[in-house]
């Protein structure tokens, strides 16, 4: 079995003041996940997951599936915009950053995986369960 391949990074909240802020976020892939998932979890125990194709594709043009947009942004910037019910929260990115994660990505999936021409992942959006306690304590959402 392959490790869980996680690192830690830091985006830019994008909101409608004039200052973004940094904000701390996990990325994550699981190579046993025959979907190809990755996972990008946020500081207020919220956890995205969608297809890896879309942050590969997004590197290069605009894409959208389901609530999640993702675009880049320049040379050296990606953003990646997520919709739920709560609202929306833009986050900009070090293209680098997503480059070699998405490359330590690659070099844990099997060369032959059987959802090779499957449908790509929805996105979707849970509650890490460890982050909910400290959500409830007071911790400040991501949201701007």
């Amino acid at each position: 079995m392959s490790p869980v391949i996680e690192e830690h990074a830091r985006a830019r909240l994008i909101t409608d003041g004039p200052l973004t802020r940094p904000v701390p976020v996990d990325l994550r892939y699981d190579p046993a996940d025959e979907r190809r998932t990755v996972h990008i979890g946020l500081p207020d125990g919220t956890d995205w997951a969608f297809g890896r194709d879309l942050l590969e594709r997004g590197l290069r043009t605009p894409i959208e599936r389901g609530d999640v947009r993702v675009w880049p942004c320049g040379r050296t910037q990606l953003i990646v915009e997520l919709h739920s019910t709560d609202g929306v929260e833009v986050f900009q990115f070090e293209i680098r950053t997503l480059i070699r994660f998405l490359a330590r990505t690659r070099t844990q999936t099997p060369a032959a995986s059987p959802d090779a021409g499957g449908e790509p992942r929805q996105p979707s959006r849970t509650t890490r369960p460890d982050q909910g306690a400290e959500q409830a304590r007071g911790a400040q959402p991501a949201h701007g």
